[in-house]
């Protein structure tokens, strides 16, 4: 097709160095110029090539039709081909290689029409981040996209309410299933589903599944569709998406069984044979792929890069997530694996015209086994087949080559069921119960197909094409006139290329389908008959119908795009389709339920038909009712055009560019071939036969500004282009003035760019030519002044070289002086230095020599001493205990004498006289002494009964020792002789205590021996510890310095990372807010498909369990926060209960200190003292021990708790024999035994301390070594029997300890054992059951043991709330009677002074407010009703205090925190949080509502740390404001709660600039011009961008910086902290900063050197906007920096290596694909640009190949920063702040 520009071809003559196209046979067309001028009667044009070479082409003298010209440079690279000025093959063909080759764009825009052309190679155009950047765009205003047409369908479909259609075509290999399946990923990204859960990914599930089974491997693609398809993506009135429903056309079934070589079955199969190891297929009897016949014949049964096995399992994923459970799959996956052994039945030939099969073939009898079949029949009817007559039936058998024919048909006749059946159950999948309001259909069909041998498949897909191509032209053709109605200019009727007689040759009465099915019923139709039934009819009548020369069984018939030969051998067979019956009837007799479902709507059989004559011809069963295959095509073929019919189409055209699937490679034959084939060079055809270049009256005007004078510029821009058009172009004939465009033949847009340039070069030539004037005199004037300059800086020179000379004579003299003297004194000075160092170091050698010496005579006297002082020690204490013996000796002969003498002084009668005088008194006081024992005995024997019930071996112990006493008493009464016998025991009792004395100072001795020499060896360790230290810290030293930066690295790194951790918790408390927002009108449910779906995705039970913990963490946040907040809430309680019960026993013994003290000066009792002071010593180290050995313990127990966690027996409770146990007898022994000692040593104790009190006490009354007997007799008996009852008290107090503590632990452990034993019953019993079982019981106990541990901490944290309250009031009565104690000393100290004798006047005192607002309870309501939900922002910002509803909340908070009154505390934060949460729900989308209340909650966290009390928050309070403190509620988990709320604001507050700033950024940033006329725009194609629409809002800079004006205004009135306001700034600018960018990547249109010019002074005025404002300093500059290295990337030089290398340091904050894709993007908009060559951008990649970034292409424009709430004082007083009657909160009252 040679399309040339009508202006051309009128022209009476051509110029030289015209640019030409020139046919060629290898690359379609070459580049060629002019090399003189034409003239009309030349009969040739002489050309010469890009590569020199010189050419002449002949000019056809019959049409005299010149060569296509070439488009200007400017103009190649278009994204819309109509932008093209000269519309023809070569510009279509030129600018797609350019797109394709040169900037790697695979997206083209051909009017209506998206051509794409296969990368063979992956490219990062497709991620979400891609979709959401085309999401609401107009398909204008972005860069060409599969993602551009999916989202104008969606916007259509929205809009218009009306259904649409994405028709993608191409020929095989051309990428047409990749574009059908990314259309509906991006329907499924963008709209989501609405009630049904993961309907989208159903949708996508689907695919898999049919790629499997539909797909194969052929010579021109690995994954080829055999098969159309027609997707409709159902959506309900809020277009979510609720189902889908597909249909498919002409299954390519003779795959199954044949493949041409290099090509491949269907992957099924493939993947079948890959995964045959698997154990539930070993029944399959499967093997390797080549062991086949249906799998082996292409030779290639692997496809590079696929793993067949992998791609098995996720086909089984697929059918899982359909619903198409594991029994249903294995039936298929059996059904197919018989297909596999029937291919491999090998028929005999047993005669000629008859066949068997051998009894014992194996996969014969596989096949049978696997379909449930007799193996007899089966061989029987593979090699026989039934006619039936009128009136009989034969049997007849089959040649070998016609059984095999039937085995083949048979094994296709499955597959097409099987493939029907899997079909039909996606569809029943994909449906919903809720009514489709609209859909989008998505056609995946087959593109025009001519091969070397073409049959029945390439005719009906040629057939199908053909329908396509007719609805494409009336389509085409349609859009064309309305634009041109709608425009209201003269138009006339555009010819275009109409198919209808084509169509009319298929499928008309009598055409080719109904000769074919006529052909079918003769009982002896063949191919041959048939091929001269066509010739007949078609050959003289249609121009479209053709005979080859060299064939009678071929036919040709002419396509839109080409002709087509088809070889008539197969199409009777292929369209009959037919099945031996009987075969058939074999498999309905199956076993199989599966078999049986696949033929359920098969009719059976028909009985013999009775005929009135023999010679009816025979009528095989279902002849009258089947129909053909191509009656069949045909229907459906009408029924999908009708659908499309009813639809808007959108068109996607897929190109394969080579068929050596190379990347970015172009074939241009190959290319041209397609682009006929598909229609995109028709489209071009019919826009160039009428105006295909459009251009709005403001584009033109601004583009063509240069080719005005100023007195020509009108204010009506209409009148202004009119003038210009008429001035210029002088053919009316060539535009046409529109409505709101202006429309132009093909070839005058480039006429008015050639005058354009033309202008401008003229300018240029000018402004050169006076700017070389200026530069040449200002040269000479410069070089003028500097011979001047010269002349007379030589002659200074001159005269200053002399002044030097003599200057430099006269220095060196004084330099050698002083240098000479300079040499002698340094080497004095050195020899001085030299001497002083020698005399130091020997001085210092000889001192310490004298200093060791000392030293070692000082340490060797210190040994001597001490030595000898032990020595005389041990002699003074031998010789003291000799002493002793002998004074003891001495004693005891002198005590014998005297009590020899006392005895027989006793017989005498006077001494009897004697001692009798005053026994009658000691006998009443003795009487008295035994009453009163008496009496303490009574008591004593009823604590010893009480002591007898707890323990009995301890009462038996006390009632003998009570006994023992009770028969002494008696005895000392009766007898006198008792009394020596106590008096030894006590002497024996000092003597032993005296030994023990003597013990413990040889111990203390030995002690302090041990300590010397132990001070010794620590001297020496110590020693060489500090060397150690040394060399440590050397070895210290030399890692801080090698490690310094990495500590710097590491610190930087850490705080990284917090800042990703607060951006993590705030995007999931964003998506957490989002998600309850979206689903707050629909429970959450976990069906038995959700549970399919858990079973799919996360196969294990810890994964499930993970997983619900997530969701359950997602739609139950508020059940899990409370539980968390129990959780801390009782371990802050624990600490606050430990910190009171340590200022508890701090305070009593504080107490128990002052009352010691007032004991001691008020009474003389020393001894009882001492001996409590003993007593509490005695029992707090007894305490410390054993609270140690239960530490110790319970140590244990965890130990052996932890070493053993899986067993199953080992996890009781300890029992007799086990180590807990033995710890515990251990630990209850040495108890036991430390008690008795400590008994025995109190005893001892007490008897010293009570000797030496009576000592004393006989010092003082003068009585010196007389003996009080009976006194001390008394005292001693007293002494031991309190001893003994306080001893007895202790261990009764410790056992109970014990027991009571013993006691918990074997509960602790028989509750772990419990748990323990119903764990793993409960293991054992849940593997018993099926894994959906498993599941749901696991989660069912789950629940129970998580709400059993929420129960047992919410009692946990009730009896910490009543024991912490108790332990506040008992800690008030003890400080105020502290304070009281403390008041009445001093009252006691200080003396009373006189009264004041004059009267004091009183006076009246001011009410003074605590800065509380009382209010009742349940009127937290009203409260919130008036300060919060009805509350207007703008009143309260302009009239009263900002912050004021925080200030009353806060005073409110406070009363209540005074009252002590938990409740209402907690149900006025919770109350106030869930207001504000409202309030925002309702009216997020306003920002001055959102800042307002941004503000407050910030002035109310800030409130609640000013007023905690903690150090940090206080220290700038004022007194007064410390007085205002709250004393009882600890709120900081309301200040978390507080600051979440914070968040979720300020992300709201985001949103809500997003979204009024999104409509401004582009078109401000990057579509408006400053400079007009100046920076004028390309020209642009059909698809206009949404500017230039009439009707719209223009946005420009100023209006982003009065909406900036605006925000900051706002939050200023609203008295929003400064550092949020410029966190805020931060955020904004990123918004416009990313929104820029990546819309800049993703227009070409954008990327020129003149939109970097004022991208940057647009970012200038942004920068002049924070100057005014002060928040220069605030970061946001920052943000701009990406968008400021793009606008220079687009400016600077793009030549050489040096340019390069600045580029790559000057673009930091760019990532190597953005720099790459902005240099690929590059455009000129002028003539003097120049496009960036491949090799520079590829010199760019190799420089920037080491930097480490992120991989994608566009900026997160849903990025919001993590935000911080830094503290901020109030100095205003809470009791100043007045509440206005306004806000009706007259129930509120000042306190």
């Amino acid at each position: 097709m040679l399309l040339t520009c009508p202006c051309i071809n009128q022209c009476p003559s051509v110029p030289q160095y015209t640019r030409v196209w020139l046919p060629d046979a290898v690359e379609a067309w070459k580049p060629a110029e002019l090399t003189k001028d034409y003239t009309p009667g030349d009969w040739a044009l002489c050309l010469q090539l890009e590569d020199g070479t010189n050419v002449e082409h002949k000019i056809d003298p019959q049409t005299n039709s010149l060569l296509p010209l070439r488009n200007p440079d400017i103009l190649v690279g278009e994204n819309d081909l109509t932008a093209l000025s000269y519309l023809h093959e070569p510009a279509v063909l030129h600018n797609l290689k350019v797109r394709f080759v040169e900037s790697k764009i695979i997206y083209t825009y051909c009017g209506i029409v998206l051509v794409a052309i296969n990368p063979y190679e992956s490219i990062p155009i497709y991620d979400h981040d891609i979709i959401h950047a085309y999401s609401g765009q107009n398909m204008g205003d972005m860069d060409p996209h599969i993602f551009a047409v999916a989202e104008e369908a969606y916007k259509q479909m929205a809009r218009d309410q009306r259904n649409q259609s994405i028709i993608v075509s191409g020929e095989s290999g051309a990428g047409k299933t990749v574009s059908a399946k990314y259309a509906m990923r991006y329907f499924a990204t963008v709209s989501g589903s609405s009630s049904e859960a993961n309907v989208e990914d159903r949708v996508l599930a689907s695919s898999p599944i049919m790629e499997a089974i539909g797909n194969a491997k052929t010579t021109r693609n690995d994954n080829s569709s055999r098969f159309g398809k027609y997707i409709e993506i159902g959506f309900d009135k809020n277009h979510h998406i609720i189902g889908a429903n597909m249909r498919t056309y002409l299954l390519e079934k003779s795959r199954v069984a044949f493949q041409a070589t290099e090509e491949r079955n269907y992957h099924i199969f493939y993947q079948l044979c890959a995964s045959s190891h698997l154990p539930e297929f070993k029944t399959l009897q499967l093997g390797n792929a080549d062991d086949f016949h249906c799998t082996n014949q292409g030779d290639s049964p692997v496809i590079e890069g696929v793993d067949d096995a992998k791609e098995m399992c996720s086909t089984r994923k697929a059918f899982s997530l359909l619903g198409i459970n594991e029994t249903y799959q294995m039936g298929l996956f059996q059904i197919l694996s018989a297909l596999l052994h029937l291919g491999n039945v090998e028929v005999e030939e047993r005669s000629a015209d008859s066949s068997t099969i051998l009894p014992d073939n194996s996969h014969l009898m596989v096949f049978c086994e696997l379909m449930g079949v007799a193996y007899q029949d089966m061989s029987h009817w593979l090699c026989h087949r039934k006619l039936k007559t009128a009136t009989e039936t034969y049997v007849k058998p089959l040649s070998k080559v016609h059984a095999v024919s039937a085995r083949d048909a048979l094994a296709k006749h499955i597959y097409a069921k099987l493939f029907s059946w899997i079909v039909d159950h996606i569809n029943e999948a994909l449906r919903s119960a809720v009514k489709q309001h609209s859909f989008i259909g998505v056609l995946d069909i087959y593109g025009f197909e001519t091969f070397h041998i073409n049959s029945f498949e390439q005719f009906c897909i040629n057939y199908a094409n053909e329908k396509l191509q007719q609805q494409f032209n009336m389509h085409v053709f349609k859009l064309e006139q309305e634009e041109y109605m709608r425009e209201e200019i003269p138009w006339t009727l555009i010819d275009f290329y109409d198919n209808h007689p084509c169509i009319n040759l298929i499928e008309a009465k009598m055409g080719v389908l109904d000769l074919l099915d006529e052909e079918c019923k003769m009982p002896r139709g063949s191919d041959d008959t048939w091929a001269q039934k066509l010739y007949n009819t078609f050959l003289k009548k249609s121009d479209l119908f053709d005979k080859p020369r060299m064939s009678n069984k071929a036919f040709i018939i002419v396509h839109f795009a080409d002709k087509v030969e088809y070889q008539c051998e197969g199409f009777l067979e292929k369209n009959k389709d037919t099945v031996n019956e009987e075969q058939i009837i074999v498999l309905k007799l199956s076993k199989f339920d599966l078999l049986l479902e696949l033929f359920s709507d098969e009719e059976k059989p028909a009985g013999s038909l009775s005929s009135r004559s023999k010679m009816t011809r025979p009528v095989q069963a279902q002849r009258d009712h089947k129909k053909t295959v191509g009656t069949q095509f045909r229907n459906s073929l009408h029924l999908l055009m009708e659908t499309l019919n009813g639809t808007t189409p959108h068109y996607v055209r897929c190109i394969k560019p080579n068929d050596l699937k190379s990347p970015f490679m172009m074939d241009p034959m190959r290319a041209v071939q397609q682009l006929r084939a598909c229609g995109v060079l028709e489209t071009i055809r019919i826009s160039a036969a009428g105006f295909p270049s459009r251009w709005t009256y403001q584009e033109f005007f601004n583009r063509y500004r240069v080719l005005m004078k100023q007195k020509d510029i009108l204010s009506d821009r209409k009148q202004t282009c009119r003038n210009v058009l008429e001035t210029w172009v002088q053919d009316q004939d060539k535009y046409q003035f529109g409505k709101s465009k202006i429309f132009f033949r093909a070839g005058q847009v480039a006429y008015l760019e050639k005058l354009r340039s033309d202008k401008l070069k003229k300018a240029c030539v000018r402004i050169q030519k006076t700017i070389r004037c200026w530069l040449a005199r200002k040269r000479y004037l410069r070089m003028r002044q500097a011979a001047i300059t010269i002349q007379k800086t030589t002659r200074g020179y001159q005269a200053r070289c002399l002044v030097v000379f003599l200057r430099r004579t006269r220095a060196a003299v004084i330099i050698q002086k002083n240098q000479r003297m300079l040499v002698a004194r340094r080497r004095y000075q050195q020899q001085r230095s030299a001497s002083i160092t020698m005399q130091r170091l020997l001085r210092a050698y000889q001192a310490r020599q004298t200093y060791r010496k000392l030293l070692y005579e000082h340490k060797v006297l210190t040994i001597q001493r001490w030595v000898r002082g032990w020595l005389a020690r041990r002699r003074c204490r031998r010789s003291l205990r000799a002493v002793v013996y002998l004074q003891s000796c001495v004693r005891r002969m002198a005590a014998r004498k005297e009590l020899r003498k006392l005895r027989a002084e006793a017989r005498s009668v006077e001494h009897f006289k004697k001692l009798n005088v005053g026994m009658e008194n000691k006998i009443m006081q003795l009487q008295r002494k035994v009453d009163e024992q008496h009496k303490e005995n009574r008591e004593l024997s009823e604590r010893l009964r009480t002591v007898e019930r707890s323990r009995a071996a301890e009462s038996e112990r006390l009632g003998r020792e009570v006994e023992r006493l009770r028969v002494a008493e008696e005895e000392s009464r009766v007898k006198a002789d008792g009394v020596p016998s106590l008096l030894e025991q006590l002497s024996f009792l000092r003597q032993e205590l005296e030994t023990t004395r003597l013990e413990k100072e040889a111990v203390q001795e030995e002690a302090r021996t041990y300590r010397v020499d132990t001070e010794k060896v620590v001297s020496e360790l110590n020693e060489n510890n500090r060397l150690l230290i040394t060399e440590k810290d050397n070895m210290n030293q030399l890692i801080q310095e090698q490690k310094s930066k990495a500590h710097a690295k590491d610190g930087m790194q850490l705080e990284s990372d917090l800042c990703e951790e607060r951006d993590h918790y705030q995007s999931l408390l964003s998506e957490y807010t989002h998600l309850k927002e979206r689903h707050r009108y629909r429970p959450w449910r976990i069906d038995v498909y959700s549970c399919r779906v858990l079973e799919c995705c996360y196969p294990s039970h810890t994964d499930i369990q993970s997983y619900l913990s997530y969701v359950n963490q997602r739609y139950d946040a508020v059940d899990m926060s409370v539980l968390l907040k129990l959780q801390r809430r009782v371990t802050e309680l624990e600490q606050d209960k430990h910190t009171l019960q340590r200022h508890l026993d701090k305070r009593e013994e504080a107490q128990q200190d002052q009352v010691k003290n007032a004991e001691k000066q008020r009474t003389a009792g020393r001894a009882e003292l001492d001996l409590e002071a003993l007593k509490r010593q005695e029992l707090e180290s007894e305490n410390k021990r054993l609270k140690t050995n239960l530490a110790e313990l319970r140590q244990s127990l965890a130990t052996v708790s932890n070493t053993n966690p899986g067993a199953k027996a080992t996890t009781s409770s300890p029992g007799p024999g086990s180590a807990p146990y033995n710890v515990l007898l251990e630990q209850l022994n040495s108890s036991n035994e430390e008690l008795e000692v400590r008994k025995e040593e109190v005893l001892l104790l007490r008897s010293h301390l009570v000797r030496q009190e009576v000592l004393k006490h006989n010092k003082v009354g003068g009585e010196e070594e007389v003996l009080n007997e009976d006194g001390e007799l008394w005292l001693a008996y007293d002494g031991l029997k309190e001893t003994n009852s306080l001893l007895v008290s202790q261990l009764q107090v410790q056992d109970r300890r014990h027991e009571e503590e013993v006691e918990e632990l074997r509960e602790e452990v028989l509750r772990v054992r419990e748990e323990n034993r119903q764990q793993q019953q409960f293991l054992s019993q849940s593997l018993l059951l099926p894994q959906d079982a498993r599941i749901e019981a696991s989660l069912h106990h789950e629940i129970t043991r998580l709400t059993s541990d929420n129960l047992d901490l919410m009692e946990q944290q009730e009896k910490q709330d009543k024991m912490i309250r108790k332990l506040k009031k008992q800690l008030k009565v003890y400080v105020k009677r502290a304070e009281e104690y403390e008041a009445s000393g001093q009252m006691e100290r200080v003396a009373p002074g006189p009264e004041p004798r004059s009267p004091v006047g009183i006076t009246r005192k001011e009410r003074d407010f605590q800065g509380m607002l009382e209010y009742q309870r349940g009127d937290e309501s009203k409260l919130l009703k008036s300060l919060v939900v009805e509350l207007k922002p703008r009143g309260v910002a302009v009239n009263f205090l900002p912050g004021l509803p925080a200030y009353i909340l806060f005073m409110c908070l406070r009363h209540a925190d005074y009252s002590n009154d938990d409740q209402r505390v907690s149900v006025l934060l919770n109350s106030t949080i869930n207001s504000i949460k409202g309030v925002l729900k309702r009216r997020g989308d306003d920002f001055e509502t959102v800042s307002f209340w941004l503000a407050n909650t910030c002035r109310f966290l800030h409130c609640l740390k000013q007023y905690s009390g903690e150090e940090a928050f206080v220290k700038n309070n004022t007194p007064r404001q410390n007085e205002h403190c709250l004393c009882n509620f600890d709120l900081s988990e309301y200040r978390q709660l507080l600051s979440d709320l914070a968040i979720q604001n300020y992300q709201q507050l985001v949103r809500c600039m997003e979204e009024a700033l999104q409509p401004m950024i582009v078109p401000g940033m990057l579509e408006h011009e400053n400079f007009q006329g100046v920076l004028g725009s390309k020209p642009t194609g059909l698809r206009k961008r949404t500017s230039s629409l009439p009707g719209e809002a223009v946005y420009t800079v100023d209006s982003i910086l009065q909406q900036l004006s605006v925000f900051h205004a706002t939050l200023i009135q609203h008295d929003v902290d400064p550092e949020l306001i410029k966190q805020v700034c931060v955020q904004q600018f990123y918004i416009i900063c990313s929104v820029t960018l990546n819309n800049l990547l993703l227009r070409k249109d954008m990327c020129s050197w003149s939109k970097g010019l004022q991208i940057r002074y647009n970012v200038w005025q942004l920068e002049e906007w924070l100057e005014e404002r002060g928040l220069s300093d605030c970061g946001a500059k920052e943000m701009l920096e990406p968008l400021i290295q793009a606008a220079q990337l687009l400016q600077v030089k793009k030549k050489t290596e040096e340019d390069a290398q600045a580029i790559c340091t000057m673009c930091s904050a760019l990532t190597t694909v953005q720099i790459v894709k902005v240099l690929s993007l590059y455009t000129p908009v002028i003539e003097f640009e120049e496009r960036v060559s491949m090799s520079f951008i590829r010199t760019i990649q190799a420089l920037l190949k080491g930097r480490v970034e992120s991989p994608m292409l566009l900026m997160d424009v849903k990025k919001i920063f993590s935000v911080t709430f830094p503290f901020t004082h109030s100095p205003l007083a809470l009791e100043t702040i007045q509440i206005p009657s306004s806000l009706n909160l007259g129930f509120l009252t000042r306190v």
